[in-house]
């Protein structure tokens, strides 16, 4: 069970979430195709090249599977990292923005950085987001039925 779902509040559901994009795995994949050019020259090189590239794909699967980021009914929940563990769990209301930041080969593959800002001036930015467009204007949307579903709403002592 991920993050996100084992620590939902009462009735929240998550409506949306984002995903690493597949970049983080390129170092990996590049020391992997240089080991096997390298097969050529010397074995013992070719090995030692290989066990990086293996090491590099382990640790880019590892912040793949260690990185969540959702957005619920209520909230928008943010958790990274694998033995030091950051968590960011922010209420709709204290949403003030979400930033993206792309770079060029960003805008070309589809990736780029999400920074949430929240009130007190917390901003908390979170690298390597597939699709962060969508995923901006999809949370956007959430927080902004969520907000109007509770300037709409009765009180609990009216109903």
């Amino acid at each position: 069970m991920s993050y996100v779902e084992s620590n939902l509040m009462p009735n929240e559901t998550v409506r949306a979430q984002a995903n690493l994009h597949w970049k983080v795995y390129v170092p990996g994949m590049l020391f992997a195709l240089l080991g096997l050019a390298l097969a050529w020259v010397s074995l013992t090189v070719c090995g030692f090249v290989l066990v990086v590239a293996s090491i590099s794909l382990l640790a880019a699967h590892i912040r793949v599977v260690c990185t969540e980021l959702a957005v619920t009914n209520r909230r928008i929940v943010a958790k990274f990292g694998f033995l030091r563990r950051t968590t960011i769990e922010l209420l709709h209301a204290k949403v003030e923005s979400l930033r993206v930041e792309q770079s060029i080969t960003g805008r070309i593959f589809n990736f780029g950085s999400i920074a949430i800002h929240g009130t007190g001036g917390a901003t908390t930015p979170i690298p390597n987001i597939a699709n962060p467009l969508a995923f901006r204007t999809r949370a956007l949307t959430i927080i902004e039925e969520s907000s109007n579903e509770a300037r709409f709403s009765k009180p609990a002592w009216q109903a």
